[in-house]
């Protein structure tokens, strides 16, 4: 287990340089003078020069490059250019909206997705199947931004069942206002669960060792479930790692439809404005975020099958 954790972290160090370098790249070729949008089309030429010198941004490309890769190493993310506020101090403040959207939106994807695949195997060629892929179909064929725009006009404008916008500040309001995100985004989740489920276990339920289980006596729950669902776990955790990058990434949209805080209205907000240090730092931590889950994806597979190891 070790070996296989340290392996992974190995192999993502040139992942995340790479990542690093392309957001430090791309950014420096976007149009737009950053010190021009934080000050101000009013501000002097005096007041831009001084400004690009206190931020780094007069230096040549390759020596930005190079301050860059040590912060990040240090973890020392900078300033925002804009508000002057740390960027650590700004992604601590909007991450864990960002997150509980994220795992809410996968929990009921999860709770609901593969009860649907089992039905669906189970019944195969009958109308449950039938109604579980045509539910598929329609998850995977509406964006989850137009699904959000429309469950907020129903529920929260029509009907007031739900707040328009915010995320709350107690436990109950924060729930209250994290409900219809994470339905939004747990329903295309949903469908995508449900199918993989489905495939995975039509896959094992025609096994020798699920009809020799049958065949001694064990029942159709226990035969479904222990011999069947048990083995089908693989694919399906792969399919969840991946889901839950998607979904991860889904929520910048979604923060905007709902108005929610988190890093995906921050980043939006920073590209807008070329804050070059909140961009890089957002991104550094969504990397991060998705190398963790891949390796959390791996340590599943250990767990799931032990003959599962590191290189094989």
């Amino acid at each position: 287990m070790l070996r296989l954790i340290l392996g992974r972290v190995l192999d993502a160090v040139p992942t995340i340089l790479l990542i690093l370098t392309l957001v430090f790249v791309a950014l420096r070729l976007l149009p737009g003078d950053p010190a021009l949008l934080a000050l101000g089309d009013y501000a002097s030429q005096e007041q831009l020069a001084l400004f690009r010198e206190q931020m780094g941004l007069n230096l040549p490309i390759w020596q930005q490059y190079f301050v860059f890769l040590w912060d990040m190493v240090r973890l020392d993310f900078g300033r925002s250019l804009t508000s002057q506020n740390l960027v650590v101090d700004m992604i601590g403040r909007n991450l864990p909206y960002t997150i509980e959207l994220t795992l809410m939106a996968m929990l009921f994807g999860i709770l609901a997705g593969i009860p649907l695949g089992v039905l669906a195997a189970v019944k195969r060629r009958k109308w449950p199947d039938a109604a579980v892929r045509v539910y598929s179909l329609v998850g995977y064929a509406v964006p989850d931004f137009y699904l959000g725009a429309v469950l907020l006009i129903v529920f929260a404008l029509n009907l007031g069942w739900v707040p328009i916008n915010g995320a709350g500040t107690d436990l109950a309001s924060r729930l209250h206002h994290l409900l219809l995100p994470a339905i939004t985004l747990a329903f295309v989740k949903s469908a995508f669960v449900a199918r993989l489920t489905r495939t995975s276990l039509l896959e094992v339920l025609g096994k020798d060792y699920v009809r020799t289980a049958r065949a001694k006596g064990a029942r159709e729950p226990r035969a479904i479930y222990r011999h069947g669902l048990r083995n089908a776990l693989m694919p399906i955790a792969t399919g969840i790692g991946l889901s839950l990058l998607a979904t991860l990434s889904g929520s910048v949209a979604i923060e905007l439809v709902f108005n929610r805080p988190g890093i995906g209205e921050m980043l939006i907000s920073a590209i807008a404005r070329r804050d070059y240090p909140v961009i890089q730092g957002g991104v550094a931590v969504f990397a991060f975020i998705v190398l963790s889950v891949n390796l959390l994806v791996d340590l599943a597979y250990v767990v799931i099958d032990p003959r599962v190891r590191a290189g094989k």
